[in-house]
């Protein structure tokens, strides 16, 4: 990570929880944007978290997860495990500004302490952890005032299904939601995000290559940018699109610019990222 991290964002109610998968190695460490505030900025008052961004198509990172879990319980609670994973949950990736998986980064008082990227030896691991827990020794001094408000039950069971791999439970949980509170902001961004990750998901890792060989196939294009958006391509998956917003007119424009408005919703409308590329898009269609 380069300059400051401004975790800000994670302390709001979350835009979009993500999951860490069906059989993922997270276990019960597993933190999505639900839960971050509460099992990671909170905790890291008392004691310093690790959080360990990892994806499942990655045995290295999935391995290095495992070795975390190992020393996190070997360690009696003098430091927290907080396990990611990366695809899922996009806005703790780009709060974080991880630029590889996996990444694993020291949290402490709510601020990121130390970091390593890529897959390291368990004797490397050990050291590193040691050093990180003798730098805040004695500095931590969270009180129970700081203790996290009790969930609202309905996004927990939401989370659950995204746990459990089943999308249609979790997506039925969120349209609940708004069959109460039709303006529950954070149920739509939730649906948004869970229908987004279950399209993409189905996405063949060859989209990129079919799209760059033909260009003008609007259909490939977007596939391939939600495959770039789902491996924290955010910017190359706008300007994918908005190159297609180009070079395209009628329908084809229309489709394009579509998928791309759906993608920008899938974040923070304040992110400079996302401001950049609507003003790009702007300058495409005009």
């Amino acid at each position: 990570m380069s300059g400051a991290v401004d975790l800000s964002s994670l302390k709001q109610p979350p835009a979009a929880p993500g999951t860490s998968g069906g059989g993922a190695p997270g276990g019960d460490y597993a933190v999505s944007e639900v839960d971050f505030e509460a099992k990671v900025l909170h905790r890291s008052m008392q004691v310093p978290v690790v959080v360990a961004l990892y994806s499942q198509r990655s045995p290295g990172s999935v391995e290095l997860v495992r070795t975390l879990q190992r020393l996190v319980e070997a360690d009696g609670g003098s430091w927290a495990l907080a396990t990611v994973e990366a695809e899922a949950n996009m806005r703790i990736a780009q709060a974080l500004r991880v630029q590889g998986i996996p990444t694993v980064i020291a949290i402490a008082a709510g601020q990121p302490l130390a970091d390593f990227e890529g897959a390291q030896p368990e004797a490397q691991v050990r050291q590193w952890l040691d050093a990180v827990v003798d730098a805040v020794a004695g500095k931590l001094e969270g009180t129970a005032e700081e203790a996290p408000e009790q969930e609202d039950p309905r996004f927990v069971a939401a989370e659950d299904a995204l746990e459990r791999g089943d999308f249609d439970a979790a997506e039925a949980a969120y349209e609940a939601i708004l069959a109460a509170e039709p303006n529950n902001t954070e149920a739509k961004a939730a649906l948004r995000q869970l229908k987004f990750l279950a399209r993409a998901q189905q996405v063949p890792e060859s989209a990129i290559q079919t799209a760059d060989a033909d260009p003008s196939n609007v259909d490939a294009a977007i596939a391939a940018a939600d495959l770039e958006l789902l491996g924290q391509q955010a910017e190359a998956a706008f300007d994918r699109l908005i190159a297609v917003v180009k070079r395209t007119a009628g329908d084809d424009r229309t489709k394009a610019r579509t998928h791309l408005l759906e993608l920008f919703e899938l974040f923070d409308q304040a992110e400079p990222f996302v401001v950049a590329a609507r003003r790009r898009l702007a300058a495409a269609l005009y």
